[in-house]
């Protein structure tokens, strides 16, 4: 009988406890702090100012950001101008997965030019990023303006080729 008890109270609890909302587009961006890759303090909104910036998260090993990073060395490139900064934080590093490597040794070797934040685990459960990339645009005025959303495409050109466009699209619409 005491079992049962302990089970229904468990099972109430349960379904009465508000789930932990997700940051979605609307919501204040989470203030953070992390250390860039030549271990500077990153301050995020401190970092970017009052400017846009595009947010990533992602890791050494994941196909998905492999193939959209080229895109966001060129949004950076192209959009910089406009006051728009992209900080590319490392999260949910595995060195035993499959592909995995010193976060470092990836971005020197590919020189992107990206503000790249290392041990970011912290700041990605913040922004509640279960998989990633996990990719935001927030506004000048700290707002979540963009999200990424879901998708069944595989890792490659075609799903980057999604994403470039609609982070460009977000900030087109900023500066238009």
């Amino acid at each position: 009988m005491k079992t049962w008890r302990a089970i229904t109270v468990f099972l109430l609890l349960v379904s009465v406890t508000p789930a932990v909302p997700a940051v979605e587009a609307g919501d204040k961006a989470p203030a953070w702090r992390g250390t860039d890759l030549a271990g500077h303090v990153v301050n995020f909104p401190g970092t970017s100012g009052e400017q846009t910036t595009v947010l990533v998260f992602w890791a050494t090993w994941c196909n998905y950001c492999r193939a959209f990073m080229p895109y966001l060395a060129t949004i950076q490139q192209e959009y910089g101008d406009r006051q728009v900064s992209v900080l590319a934080v490392n999260a949910k590093e595995d060195a035993d997965a499959e592909g995995a490597e010193d976060p470092r040794t990836y971005m020197g070797r590919n020189d992107y030019g990206l503000v790249a934040v290392l041990n970011g685990d912290a700041i990605a459960r913040a922004y509640d990023v279960e998989y990633i990339p996990g990719l935001f645009v927030v506004d000048a005025n700290g707002m979540i303006i963009y999200r990424r959303g879901w998708t069944e495409l595989p890792a490659g050109r075609e799903v980057a080729k999604l994403w470039d466009e609609q982070v460009r699209s977000t900030l087109d619409a900023i500066f238009k």
